[in-house]
């Protein structure tokens, strides 16, 4: 029974956050087009880096985006050591520790660095709570976490732009 809650509740948050971003992407829409501003304004931060790092850190993103549904998928089956254990080495702490993350990290302003820092202690931070879900049966500190983590992705994103 757990289990099938825990599947409704990813499920009923996917789809909040579609309906949200689908209200968002229709208001940002609509305020441009009644004041008259062009649509290809960008205002988040572009940040430059060599084209080598550009692709490979849009490589690495969209790995993070897949390991938060691969992240869902363990949470729902109920295999939290296994999701702590992909959390950590996919998006925690211990990936920072990278070479080229470091290399990329060193044309970021100093803001978006300690946003992706903050990001990752918070990928940990799951990781801790994906494994003790194992011993106490309780995954809702997980799902917080979790949705810590997206948050911190969703933020980060709202301000910056890599080209």
């Amino acid at each position: 029974m757990n289990r099938k809650l825990l599947v409704i509740a990813c499920a009923w948050m996917f789809l909040l956050m579609s309906l949200a971003l689908g209200a968002n992407e229709q208001s940002d829409q609509s305020t441009r087009a009644n004041s008259g501003r062009d649509e290809s304004i960008e205002v988040r931060q572009l940040v430059k880096v060599p084209p080598r790092l550009l692709q490979w850190e849009l490589a690495q993103m969209r790995g993070r985006l897949a390991t938060l549904g691969q992240l869902q998928a363990a949470l729902s089956r109920g295999v939290y050591g296994e999701t702590g254990d992909l959390a950590e080495k996919n998006l925690g702490m211990s990936w920072l520790a990278t070479p080229l993350a470091q290399e990329v990290a060193n044309y970021m302003p100093q803001e978006m660095r300690e946003m992706e820092t903050d990001l990752h202690r918070a990928a940990s931070r799951f990781a801790v709570e994906a494994t003790n879900a194992g011993a106490t049966g309780d995954v809702r500190p997980a799902n917080a976490a979790l949705t810590e983590v997206m948050q911190k992705c969703v933020a980060c994103h709202a301000a910056y732009r890599f080209r």
